[in-house]
C-alpha cells in the first residue's frame, strides 16, 4: 500500500496531526491489511467489523487500543478513500472506568533511588516532575529546557498542542550532570545514536526493572509517574485548573479523575460513623 500510505500521511499532515499520530494510524491500517493479506482498498465494512472483534476478543486488546484501530480505519476509508459506508455505525468500545495506579511520594523516592543509569534517572525524574507523557519526554530537545524561566516547553503534545510546564530545581541539577556526561544535541534523551530520540519501549522495559529493584509491588509504568505527580499536586492543594493545564488535558473532566485516587484526600474525609456517640458500647459476652 505504498501509494495509499503516502496519501494517508499527506491527509493526516494536512489536518495538523503529529508525527506520532501519523505513525500510529498508518501502522494500524498496515496491520489490518496484513491480517487479511489483501489491499485495504479491496476490503470493506464486514472485514473491518470482524477485525475489530478479533482485536477485542482474540487479541484481548484494551478498549483504547481497539478504538484507536477503529479511528485509523475510519480516517482511511472516509478521508482517504471517501467510502463512509465502509465504517458506518461501527461502535466504539466502551472504556473501563478503572482508576490509575498511583505511587506514594515515598515510593517515587524509592523508585528514583534504585540502581539505574543517569540517563534513565533523568528521564524518570522528568516524567514525574512535570507529569509528562512518555512521548513528550522522549521528544524533548535541549533547547526546550529553559533555566532562566525555570520552565520546559512541550512541543506538539497530544492533540497537536504546545504547552509550558514547570522545571523542578532538583531536576535542573540532575539535567546539568546529565548534559555534562552525555552532551545531547538534537534530542535531550537520545537513543543508540544522537540523531534519534530514546525508544519509548526502552524506557518502559527499564522502569519495570527499576521498580522491581526498588521492591515496589505495584505495576509501574512511565504513565504511573504522570498519574502520581498529578495526584500529589492535588494533595498539596493545587487547583484542578492548574493541574489540567499542566497535564495538557482538553477537558477538565479528564483531570477530575485524580480527585478519586488521592489517598490523602480520602483519609481527610471523616466517616459519619466516627461522628456517632458510641463510646459507651461494649463487646457482647
Amino acid at each position: 500500500m505504498g501509494a495509499l500510505r503516502r496519501r494517508m500521511q499527506e491527509e493526516l499532515r494536512l489536518r495538523g496531526m503529529s508525527e506520532r499520530t501519523i505513525e500510529s494510524y498508518v501502522g494500524a491500517v498496515r496491520r489490518f491489511a496484513l491480517h487479511y493479506e489483501r489491499s485495504p482498498e479491496r476490503l470493506g465494512r464486514e472485514e473491518v467489523r470482524t477485525y475489530l472483534l478479533y482485536l477485542a476478543e482474540e487479541r484481548k486488546l484494551a478498549p483504547a487500543s481497539v478504538n484507536q484501530a477503529l479511528s485509523a480505519l475510519r480516517f482511511f476509508y472516509v478521508d482517504v478513500l471517501g467510502r463512509e459506508l465502509a465504517v458506518a455505525r461501527l461502535p466504539r468500545q466502551k472504556r473501563k472506568d478503572s482508576l490509575p495506579v498511583v505511587l506514594t511520594e515515598a515510593e517515587v523516592a524509592r523508585l528514583l533511588g534504585a540502581p539505574m543509569s543517569l540517563k534513565l534517572r533523568s528521564v524518570l525524574m522528568t516524567l514525574y516532575s512535570a507529569a509528562l507523557r512518555l512521548g513528550e519526554a522522549t521528544r524533548l530537545q535541549p533547547t526546550d529546557v529553559d533555566s532562566g524561566s525555570m520552565s520546559i516547553r512541550i512541543r506538539n503534545g497530544k492533540g497537536g498542542r504546545d504547552r509550558t510546564v514547570m522545571l523542578s530545581g532538583k531536576l535542573l541539577v540532575v539535567l546539568r550532570e546529565y548534559w555534562k556526561l552525555y552532551r545531547p544535541r538534537r534530542w535531550l534523551f537520545y537513543g543508540k545514536t544522537k540523531q534519534r530520540p530514546i525508544d519509548p519501549r526502552t524506557v518502559q522495559r527499564r522502569i519495570t526493572v527499576a521498580a522491581q529493584s526498588a521492591g515496589l509491588r505495584k505495576r509501574v509504568t512511565p504513565h504511573t509517574l504522570r498519574h502520581s505527580c498529578a495526584t500529589h499536586l492535588m494533595e498539596q492543594g493545587a487547583s484542578l485548573r492548574h493541574i489540567q493545564e499542566l497535564l495538557g488535558h482538553k477537558s477538565v473532566r479528564t483531570t477530575q479523575r485524580y480527585t478519586r485516587v488521592s489517598p490523602a484526600r480520602l483519609a481527610a474525609v471523616l466517616s459519619p460513623l466516627d461522628r456517632l456517640p458510641l463510646e459507651h458500647l461494649t463487646a457482647d459476652d
